[in-house]
C-alpha cells in the first residue's frame, strides 16, 4: 500500500496566538495517529507561480490513516483552537 502525504500551505496567518494554540494541539494529535513530520517552514526557493508561504509536509502509512488523523477528535480540537487564525489549504495525496 502506498504511503500518503499531507501537504498544508498557509496563505495568511491572521492571528499568531491562535496558530500557536493550534500547533500545540495539532502536532501531538497527528503524531498519535501515525504522522511523521518531514518538513515545515518557509520555502527555501520558489519557482514558476510558487508562493513564498509556510508549508508543512507530513507522511502517513496510507490515505486512510491521514484522513482518520484529520477527522480524529484530538485534531478537530486543534482546528477549533485555530478558528480563523490562518487561511490555509490541506491536501492529502497518495505516494507513488
Amino acid at each position: 500500500m502506498p504511503k500518503a502525504y499531507w501537504v498544508s500551505t498557509y496563505r495568511a496567518v491572521n492571528d499568531s496566538d491562535k496558530l500557536a494554540a493550534y500547533a500545540k494541539l495539532a502536532g501531538p494529535a497527528l503524531v498519535a495517529n501515525g504522522a511523521r513530520f518531514l518538513a515545515r517552514g518557509e520555502p527555501s526557493k520558489v519557482y514558476e507561480l510558487g508562493l513564498m508561504q509556510r508549508t508543512v509536509l507530513i507522511e502517513f502509512d496510507s490515505v486512510e490513516q491521514a484522513m482518520a488523523a484529520h477527522d480524529s477528535p484530538a485534531y478537530q480540537a486543534a482546528l477549533a483552537a485555530l478558528g480563523d487564525g490562518a487561511d490555509r489549504e490541506i491536501r492529502i495525496i497518495e505516494g507513488v
